[in-house]
């Protein structure tokens, strides 16, 4: 994904969590695990790789973080992004959904 792709990524997820905020009246923040679920999976997986490694001494995935392990495996780098943003716009959309619900 890159810098520029994280950050894209990052700053549209970061306006619908402020804009879900607003619209929970002020609880919309909460939604951020929800939301931001590609990022922390991301996270995630850098966590994952790092602990099954000290505790056995064998990687999980093949590369960490998660999105170079999707081009390990043989993906294409473009299918990996597109994959990442419709997940996103999924997460966005739900996040908004559950905030609008919260009024």
């Amino acid at each position: 994904m890159t810098e520029t792709g994280t950050m894209a990524l990052t700053l549209a997820l970061s306006v619908i969590v402020l804009m879900t905020d607003h619209l929970g009246g002020g609880h919309g923040i909460f939604l951020v695990m929800i939301i931001c679920l590609p990022l922390v999976a991301t996270v995630g997986s850098n966590v994952i790789q790092m602990g099954y490694r000290k505790a056995t001494g064998k990687k999980f995935f093949e590369i960490a973080p998660l999105h170079h392990h999707f081009e390990a495996i043989g993906w294409p780098s473009y299918k990996v992004t597109m994959r990442y943003w419709v997940i996103s716009i999924i997460c966005a959309i739900l996040g908004i959904i559950i905030a609008g619900l919260a009024l």
